[in-house]
């Protein structure tokens, strides 16, 4: 398993359903993050279980991504029409309804070989993938095909990010926004832990 922190976040181009429902036939990650944050997430097949369940808790928090200024992206091994109709699926009998992120069709598995998560040259491992504003991963999780994420943390995570580069600070474990960071320095260790060692 590669460890892209730290690295340029893969490029790629794939065709996509987006929001709207209309079909991208060239959907491109780049252009879609351009001057963004990108949170980029795998998921193993459309018309499965876990799944609906993680999509639809990122697109109820959706415009707190953006508020944040981050493009949502969803990917499997799917085709297009696949996504189409499961979005045309209604909620209560196991679709997706109408979600307001692209959802990119990797039927090649190139893009999930390039994120390192293609489990069995089959589908996609549950990888998450947090991208800056210069395309740099900042912070990755992958869990394995029966463990559902959780779409809170990974707005903890934005917040967190956005913070350091604001303030220069970092972000103790536990971190939430309104939130003491800690100066990256001994001084900042000593500092917090003298006042909050106890409630980690």
């Amino acid at each position: 398993m590669s460890v892209l922190v730290g690295k340029k976040a893969p490029d790629f181009t794939a065709k996509a359903v987006m929001g709207d429902n209309s079909i991208n036939e060239g959907f491109n990650l780049y252009e879609a993050i351009d001057g963004r944050y990108g949170l980029v997430f795998f998921y193993p097949l459309d018309f499965t279980f876990v799944c609906p369940s993680e999509i639809l808790a990122f697109d109820n928090r959706l415009k707190e991504f953006e508020k944040r200024n981050v493009a949502v992206i969803a990917i499997s091994v799917d085709s297009h029409f696949s996504h189409l109709a499961w979005k045309n699926t209604p909620v209560e009998k196991g679709g997706l309804g109408q979600v307001g992120f692209p959802l990119v069709a990797d039927l090649s598995k190139s893009i999930s070989r390039d994120y390192d998560v293609l489990l069995n040259d089959e589908v996609a491992l549950r990888g998450l993938f947090l991208i800056d504003r210069d395309k740099i991963v900042r912070h990755q999780v992958v869990n394995d095909l029966p463990l559902g994420r959780n779409a809170d943390e990974a707005l903890r995570m934005v917040d967190a990010l956005q913070f350091t580069e604001e303030h220069g600070e970092v972000c103790p474990a536990g971190w939430r926004p309104g939130e003491e960071g800690m100066r990256p320095d001994a001084d900042g260790v000593a500092e917090y832990l003298a006042s909050h060692a106890d409630k980690l």
